[in-house]
C-alpha cells in the first residue's frame, strides 16, 4: 500500500478529529503519517492547510485522508473546493443529520474546550486532577473519602496513569495507594484504606511483566527480580480477595480498557464527559 499521510483538521485544538479519525483507520492494517492542524479558524489558515495538504499529496503519490470537525462553513467550502485528498467531514456526516432527526439546530460552538473557565465541568475536571496528583502513590491520606475511585495494586502495576486518565478524561477524583512489603507482613490493607473499602479497586498483573517494567526503573535489583515479583503480585491478589476488592489484571490492557471497566464496576455518581 503506498504512503499515506492522514490529517486533522479542527478550528479547535483537533482533538476530536484525531481520536474519532484515529478510532476508524484503528480497523485497516496500514501505516499513515499522521499531522495534526488545529485553530484553522480563517480563510487564510484553510489555504495555508490545503497548500500543505496538497503537497503531501505530491510527494506521496497518493491522496491524503484529510478528517475535519470544522463548524465554520465558509472554511470547510474552501477545504472541500480545494483539497486534494479523500475528505470525511465528521460534523456534516453526523451533525446534520441529528438536526434533522431532533428538530433543532445545533449550536454550531467551536471547540470541545469553548469557554472552558465558565464550564462547571471544566472547573471539575482541573480540581480531579489536582486531587489525584495529590493523592497519587499514598502520598496523602486527608481527604481520601472525597475520592470517587481509590486504586490498590504493587508498584508499577500502572495505578498512577489510570488515575490520571480517570481525572482528566472524566473529571473523577481517583487516588492510588500502593501495597507495600509491610502490608503483605501483615497481611491486611493498609489501615487508612479500611474505612474506605466501597471505593477500592484493584489493579493487578503478570509477575513476569512487572519484573520487565521494574528492571528499566532499577535494573538488577531485588525490587525487579522475578521471584520478589511473584511474591508480591500473589500476596497483593490474596488480600484483594480477602478484602473482597474487584480487581483487574492490566498486563495485556490500554488505560483505555482499564478505566471503562473501572466505570464499568464503581458507577460514580459525578462523571463528566
Amino acid at each position: 500500500m503506498p504512503q499515506r499521510t492522514v490529517f486533522f483538521v479542527s478550528d479547535g485544538t483537533g482533538i476530536t478529529a484525531e481520536t474519532f479519525g484515529q478510532a476508524i483507520l484503528a480497523q485497516f492494517e496500514t501505516k499513515a503519517h499522521h499531522v495534526r492542524l488545529p485553530f484553522i479558524d480563517t480563510v487564510d489558515k484553510a489555504h495555508q492547510a490545503i497548500r500543505q495538504i496538497n503537497h503531501a499529496a505530491e510527494i506521496d503519490g497518493s491522496r491524503p485522508i484529510v478528517f475535519t470537525t470544522l463548524v465554520n462553513m465558509e472554511i470547510l467550502k474552501v477545504i472541500e473546493e480545494h483539497c486534494h485528498g479523500m475528505l470525511l467531514d465528521m460534523f456534516g456526516t453526523f451533525v446534520h443529520p441529528l438536526e434533522k432527526e431532533l428538530g433543532v439546530k445545533s449550536n454550531h460552538r467551536v471547540g470541545r474546550f469553548s469557554d472552558a473557565s465558565k464550564s462547571k465541568e471544566y472547573n471539575d475536571r482541573i480540581e480531579a486532577i489536582n486531587f489525584s496528583l495529590a493523592h497519587d502513590d499514598g502520598q496523602l491520606n486527608r481527604d481520601l473519602e472525597k475520592s470517587d475511585v481509590i486504586l490498590v495494586g504493587v508498584s508499577r502495576s500502572g495505578k498512577t496513569p489510570t488515575s490520571l486518565y480517570l481525572a482528566m478524561q472524566y473529571g473523577l477524583k481517583a487516588s492510588n495507594y500502593p501495597l507495600i512489603p509491610e502490608d503483605f507482613d501483615r497481611r491486611q490493607l493498609p489501615p487508612a484504606l479500611v474505612p474506605h473499602k466501597g471505593k477500592l479497586f484493584g489493579l493487578t498483573i503478570q509477575p513476569e511483566r512487572l519484573s520487565e517494567i521494574r528492571q528499566e526503573r532499577r535494573p538488577n535489583s531485588r525490587y525487579a527480580s522475578l521471584e520478589n515479583c511473584r511474591m508480591e503480585v500473589s500476596e497483593a491478589e490474596a488480600m484483594m480477595r480477602r478484602a473482597g476488592i474487584r480487581s483487574l489484571s492490566t498486563t495485556t490492557k490500554s488505560i483505555e480498557e482499564i478505566a471503562t471497566t473501572i466505570l464499568q464496576e464503581i458507577h460514580p455518581d459525578r462523571l463528566t464527559y
